[in-house]
């Protein structure tokens, strides 16, 4: 069966009494390049174990299932079992786990499900989870690389250069743990049903080491919340109102110690000059 080919994809959908759910944000994808094109980017391979969300009818996980040594898919949508129980049958190298993905221990997962293998991500993320799912991958240091097909817009800034005005915390906070990087896009018509967006697919790989050394890594990031805290304030404005008993006037000694400007933004930082600004906070 070509899973990507619509007119056999909604008769599959149709014999099991599949609906989509915009809720969960349920977009399959209708061209066989974009699934293998994704696959391939994601660097699977026989000794890797791929954890993939959201796997809809299937396209994506037979391409990573030809490629990986395991995949498990992780599908919400109970309605979803029967036809992945279908499509999938001929890859023994494919579990399909009923569960939300929010809710799993993903280190304990991969643990069990991929000794001996290397852990990867790769997935077509329903868009209204992108965000607390990518903070669970990143915060679970056995996935070394990270490939998910999101909104344009969304991998846009996430792999904007920092400083560039372009990105925000969320941005800073996954390129101190991972590089990253915007492969291509896939247009509305490459979808079933269309998304009102394009989109694009952004690749994570993890860093031997945080970009940046910080002392105090809580305060660190709580440093870089408060500067997009008043996105449109100055960063000594936006400190001042987001971090408790700080002062305008100790933002801006600390500025001063850093060499940075007294009226410059949060969003024209990088890492490095937020972890100069924290430790000068911090003393």
């Amino acid at each position: 069966m070509n899973l990507c080919d619509w007119n056999e994809l909604r008769t599959l959908l149709t014999r099991h009494g599949f609906h989509f759910s915009k809720s969960m944000g349920q977009n399959f994808l209708i061209d066989p390049a974009v699934p293998a094109d994704i696959a391939a980017s994601s660097g699977a391979g026989a000794d890797c174990g791929v954890l993939e969300i959201g796997p809809g009818a299937g396209c994506l996980t037979a391409e990573l299932a030809q490629r990986a040594g395991k995949v498990v898919s992780v599908e919400l949508d109970k309605a979803l079992l029967p036809v992945l129980a279908e499509t999938m049958a001929p890859y023994p190298n494919v579990e399909i786990l009923n569960a939300d993905v929010l809710r799993l221990d993903l280190a304990a997962l991969a643990a069990e499900k991929f000794a001996g293998l290397r852990p990867l991500v790769c997935a077509n993320l329903p868009y209204n989870i992108t965000s607390p799912v990518l903070t669970r991958l990143v915060e679970t240091p056995c996935f070394e690389r990270v490939t998910v097909l999101l909104q344009k817009e969304v991998a846009q800034r996430l792999a904007a250069p920092q400083g560039s005005g372009d990105g925000g915390a969320f941005t800073l906070f996954l390129q101190y743990h991972m590089e990253t990087e915007a492969l291509f896009d896939v247009p509305p018509d490459r979808f079933q049903p269309r998304p009102k967006v394009t989109s694009a697919v952004l690749r994570c790989v993890r860093r031997e080491r945080p970009a940046v050394a910080v002392e105090d890594e809580a305060f660190f990031f709580q440093v870089i919340q408060g500067a997009f805290f008043l996105r449109r304030k100055t960063l000594v404005n936006s400190l001042a109102a987001a971090l408790p008993g700080c002062e305008k006037a100790d933002v801006q000694a600390a500025l001063n110690a850093c060499g940075l400007s007294e009226t410059i933004r949060g969003e024209r930082l990088t890492l490095d000059d937020f972890a100069r600004l924290a430790a000068a906070l911090k003393n």
